[in-house]
């Protein structure tokens, strides 16, 4: 069976949200305690830009609309790669060995595309779950069962 590391990391996270929890049990039990916490506010697209839709031109040489960008997901999207450039730093000062990461899959695949060589070696557990709302104590339950069912 697995088990997560004292003072290993527990990463929640989703387009605005972002908790950073330590495991301050010894293995295999799990406590987890806060330690950081991150909200980014992020306004409805259309608040964020009002230029027109970009314009092409065909070969025929008739204009039309390309789809507008998604300035809300791009907003959500830096902040989640400001929590990774942050845990990155963290475990280069060597304050972790181990880290879980629980996303809803949108934000896990942004995760995914910004995580380092040695945050992907350091990761032990990946859940596609939003935790953002739950407490540390439901948040170690439901790990501690992800870790039980991935060690056989």
């Amino acid at each position: 069976m697995k088990h997560l590391a004292r003072n290993a990391r527990v990463l929640v996270v989703d387009g605005a949200h972002a908790k950073v929890l330590r495991n301050d049990a010894i293995p295999p039990a799990i406590d987890l305690k806060p330690m950081r916490e991150a909200v980014e506010p992020a306004p409805a697209s259309h608040e964020l830009g009002r230029a027109p839709p970009p314009r092409t031109n065909d070969s025929m040489g008739r204009r039309s609309a390309m789809e507008a960008p998604d300035y809300h997901q791009r907003a959500e999207d830096a902040f989640v790669a400001k929590v990774v450039s942050a845990m990155t730093e963290d475990l280069e000062r060597g304050d972790f060995s181990q880290i879980v990461v629980a996303a809803p899959p949108s934000a896990l695949a942004v995760l995914r595309k910004a995580w380092t060589p040695k945050l992907s070696k350091a990761t032990v557990l990946e859940l596609d779950k939003d935790l953002t709302h739950h407490t540390p104590r439901q948040i170690g339950d439901i790990i501690g069962k992800a870790l039980e069912a991935a060690g056989g």
